[in-house]
């Protein structure tokens, strides 16, 4: 008599490797496959309710969706691209974790792409990121080449510019006005008495975009030049004192420095006090940012502030409003800037 094989009789493991699918998620979640794939892949069409229960489902079973293949079913990468110039710098970081979680919630996942702070390496990254075929990306800044342009406007996709503004933007654009921080920066100086500011800034676009605005509305002021030393993007602590013993070095009058970011800022504080300089008695120092550690300096930093969480809601709320097909108003969103005032100003 043939022996039988030891597998003879018993029940065939699902195709592959008996992993859970999503069959399995949706009958425990008790809804259809269909409703549990549009939960992974369209979220917006489906209840709060009813992704909570699908979701639950999933970290019950560990079941880990095919994205290469719910990709190809219904044309959605569920990936969003965001270009930033830097994680170094913590002015961003509020924008970034927001952008995230939100995107998250709605089913998107995030990828971070760093640009620089020059067109060249934007162009390179962007046709990069664009060959991975995003649903959508949102961008620092609103200064990109023609050519960058030319590649965001071919994609036919949501597109989100941020940090800034502008009358043309590319699709959305969120953010606020430099200029108009460096104009009411130079204000609030002449205000408190300074007459003979100084500028330390990087020079990276935005950055100059404040000096400029500065420069400006001290001439309205009277204060016909203001001095300026600039440093490479990304500033640092060390770079601030540096600029600001270079100033110092002109043998200039100087009764305020102004800064495009609090590390330079905290640069020029070490300097200032390594020099004997009183900070405000002698000095008035300011900077942009609103870093974490920004009120608890001594003195604690003057500085302004710009809604990062505020600025990533909204952003990640275009580009899902966008993936929806629904209406996206308004094309241009001024979120504002808020001077705060502390003891080193």
């Amino acid at each position: 008599m043939k022996k039988k094989p030891e597998n003879a009789g018993k029940r065939k493991g699902r195709r592959g490797s008996g992993s859970i699918t999503l069959h399995d998620v949706a009958k425990i979640a008790g809804v259809s496959a269909i409703t549990a794939s549009r939960v992974l892949n369209s979220p917006e069409l489906v209840s709060t309710e009813t992704q909570e229960r699908v979701r639950e489902a999933i970290r019950r079973t560990g079941y880990t969706p095919n994205l290469v293949a719910g990709s190809l079913a219904s044309s959605r990468s569920r990936l969003v691209a965001m270009i930033v110039p830097t994680v170094y710098s913590p002015m961003f970081s509020s924008m970034i974790e927001t952008i995230s979680a939100t995107l998250s919630t709605a089913g998107y996942q995030v990828m971070i792409g760093l640009s620089g702070y020059f067109d060249s390496k934007e162009d390179q990254l962007l046709a990069t990121v664009l060959s991975r075929k995003p649903d959508g990306i949102i961008l620092t800044g609103v200064v990109h080449s023609q050519e960058c342009r030319r590649l965001l406007l071919s994609a036919n996709i949501p597109v989100v510019e941020t940090w800034d503004l502008t009358p043309t933007p590319i699709g959305l654009v969120v953010g606020f006005s430099h200029e108009k921080v460096g104009r009411e920066m130079a204000k609030y100086m002449h205000a408190r008495g300074v007459r003979h500011p100084v500028i330390v800034t990087a020079d990276d676009p935005r950055a100059l975009l404040r000096s400029r605005g500065f420069s400006e509305a001290a001439a309205d002021l009277g204060i016909l030049a203001v001095p300026i030393s600039s440093v490479a993007a990304p500033s640092t602590v060390g770079s601030g004192r540096t600029a600001f013993a270079e100033l110092l070095g002109r043998k200039l009058e100087i009764d305020g420095v102004v800064c495009s970011s609090d590390v330079l800022a905290l640069g020029v504080l070490q300097e200032a006090r390594a020099r004997g300089l009183d900070v405000p008695g002698r000095l008035a120092v300011m900077g942009f940012g609103n870093q974490s550690y920004s009120a608890a300096l001594e003195p604690a930093l003057t500085t302004v502030g710009a809604d990062g969480v505020l600025i990533g809601r909204r952003a990640a709320e275009f580009i899902i409003a966008g993936l929806a097909g629904g209406p996206i108003t308004p094309l241009i969103e001024d979120v504002g800037f808020k001077i705060l005032k502390r003891t080193s100003a």
